[in-house]
């Protein structure tokens, strides 16, 4: 073959490898930006997985969610009952809000028979039992003591991307015998 035939030839060769590399470069670009998309939503998730369980052990790091369940939390944000705020960036902003309902499930008596007289966390319990007035000197078994279970959940919502997540926990928490499942 003679030079002369093959003029276009290396044209067109640079041109379809040039349109390959663009390809190249344009798929790679698309799954970078893919990725750091999955990885910011991944940490955002995490945040607000963090801020809700923070939520929750400062409910149940006292008995308040006992007595009001509809003021549970001790300092809430914004002045909204039950709600605390998180700021995830390093400013002053609350960046993440979370939202606790705390439920009562159930109260259980305790009865005396359950209860050790040598456990000092039992012997409050036995101080007084109560006594059954349907028949003179006839006890009822049970201590002045009850078993409650309570579920608490947390509603964490990051305020940028309205992502949401909820944490459930439950408790259980020894109560006067006269607390009810308000």
């Amino acid at each position: 073959m003679t030079p002369h035939h093959q003029r276009g030839a290396t044209l067109i060769v640079s041109l379809i490898m040039l349109l390959l590399i663009t390809l190249l470069a344009i798929s790679s670009f698309t799954l970078g930006k893919g990725n750091l998309q999955i990885v910011g939503n991944m940490q955002q998730r995490q945040q607000a997985l963090a801020a809700a369980q923070a939520a929750v052990a400062t409910v149940i790091s006292s008995t308040q969610f006992t007595l009001t369940p509809t003021n549970a939390v001790p300092a809430p944000c914004n002045g909204m009952a039950n709600t605390t705020c998180a700021g995830v960036n390093g400013n002053t902003t609350n960046d993440i809000i979370v939202t606790v309902t705390p439920s009562c499930d159930s109260i259980q008596p305790i009865l005396v028979t359950q209860l050790s007289f040598n456990n000092p966390n039992d012997q409050g319990c036995l101080v007084g039992a109560s006594q059954d007035f349907g028949v003179a000197g006839a006890s009822n078994n049970n201590s002045m003591c009850s078993n409650s279970v309570w579920e608490i959940q947390a509603s964490a919502t990051d305020q940028m991307s309205n992502a949401n997540y909820v944490v459930d926990q439950g408790v259980a928490l020894r109560v006067p015998s006269t607390a009810t499942c308000p």
